[in-house]
C-alpha cells in the first residue's frame, strides 16, 4: 500500500530544509528526552557527499534522497511532537572518518552515507529501519571484456589491481576477489567514490565496486566504464546512522513506520525518480 507524507509536511519541512551549517564547537546535540522536555532543540547530520543522495543542486542548494530523508524525519517529529529542532549539516568527505565520528558522539547525531546495515556494525552503532536496498556493481575500463560469471574472474581481470574506497564493504568484496582468484593484486585506495570512478576509466588497470548509481551516472555521461552484473550483490541495506545509546531510535522507528511505511509512500519514491531518475529509481525499488 502507497501512502502520501506529504501533507504532514507542507508546514514543517520548511522550517528545516535550509538550515546553515554550524560551527561544530557551538552545537549542543539534543538528546531526544531533552527535546520532548524543553520543546527544541538542534541535532547534527553527518554526511559524506553522494551525488543523487546528498549534493548541492545547480542553485547550490543542499538536497538528494537522504537529505530529503531526514528532513522529513525532522518534519515529522515537529508536527507529531509539538517542538522545533533544527539542523545542523555537517560534511564529510572520507568515510572512515565519517563513521568514528558518528560512532564516537553522543546525542542527537545522525549519519547518512549510505551505510549498510550489518551484524558487526549493530554492535558500535545504532541503525534506523533500512531505507534501502542496494545493488553492489563490480566495474573496470570499458576495454576489459565483460564477464559471464564470476568463475571467469581470474581470466578477465589478470593483470588487474582492486580500486577500495576504504573501510567499506565494498573494500571487503574486493580482497575476497584479490584472495581467491587474482593473488597477485594489490590493493589500491580511493577517498570517494567518484575518484574510484574516474580513476577506473582513465586507465585499463582496476576493477573496483561501486553502488550501482554510481555507475549509472557515470555511464549517463558517457564515462568508459563496464558494468560486470554477473558479480552484482543485492542483498545489501542500508540506514541511517546514530550513536549506539542514542535514544532517538525509537523515534526513528516510529517515523519509519507512521501512516503504513515511509518507505513505502508515494514521497519516497518521488524523492528517488527526482534525484536518481525513473529508471534507476525503478531497479532498487524492485529489489
Amino acid at each position: 500500500m502507497k501512502t502520501n507524507f506529504t501533507s504532514f509536511l507542507i508546514i514543517t519541512i520548511l522550517a528545516v530544509s535550509c538550515q546553515p551549517a554550524a560551527d561544530d564547537s557551538e552545537t549542543t546535540n539534543s538528546r531526544w528526552s531533552d527535546v520532548q522536555q524543553e520543546g527544541s532543540g538542534t541535532i547534527t547530520l553527518a554526511y559524506v557527499p553522494s551525488e543523487g543522495f546528498s549534493y548541492y543542486d545547480d542553485e547550490e542548494n543542499l538536497t538528494g534522497v537522504t537529505i530529503e530523508l531526514f528532513r522529513d524525519f525532522a518534519g515529522f517529529v515537529n508536527q507529531n511532537y509539538d517542538v522545533n529542532i533544527s539542523i545542523n549539516y555537517q560534511p564529510i568527505e572520507n568515510f572512515s572518518e565519517f563513521y568514528e565520528m558518528v560512532k564516537a558522539s553522543e546525542g542527537g547525531v545522525f549519519g547518512v552515507a549510505n551505510v549498510t546495515i550489518t551484524e558487526n556494525r549493530k554492535e558500535e552503532l545504532a541503525f534506523s529501519p533500512p531505507y534501502l536496498t542496494n545493488i553492489a556493481t563490480l566495474i573496470t575500463h570499458q576495454d576489459v571484456g565483460e564477464l559471464d560469471s564470476r568463475d571467469d574472474i581470474e581470466r578477465t581481470f589478470n593483470g588487474l589491481d582492486a580500486l577500495a574506497f576504504e573501510g567499506t564493504l565494498h573494500e571487503e568484496r574486493l580482497r575476497v576477489i584479490a584472495g581467491a582468484a587474482l593473488p597477485d593484486a594489490e590493493i589500491h585506495f580511493a577517498h570517494s567514490n567518484d575518484e574510484i570512478i574516474e580513476r577506473t576509466a582513465a586507465e585499463n588497470r582496476y576493477f573496483a565496486y561501486v553502488d550501482i548509481y554510481n555507475y549509472w551516472r557515470a555511464a549517463e555521461r558517457g564515462v568508459p566504464v563496464r558494468r560486470h552484473a554477473a558479480a552484482d550483490e543485492a542483498s545489501e541495506q542500508f540506514g541511517v546512522i546514530m550513536p549506539l545509546e542514542s535514544d532517538w531510535h525509537e523515534v526513528m522507528e516510529e517515523f519509519f513506520g507512521h501512516n503504513g511505511g515511509y518507505v513505502e509512500s508515494d514521497r519516497y519514491r518521488q524523492l528517488l525518480k527526482e534525484h536518481l531518475g525513473k529508471e534507476l529509481a525503478e531497479l532498487l525499488l524492485a529489489q
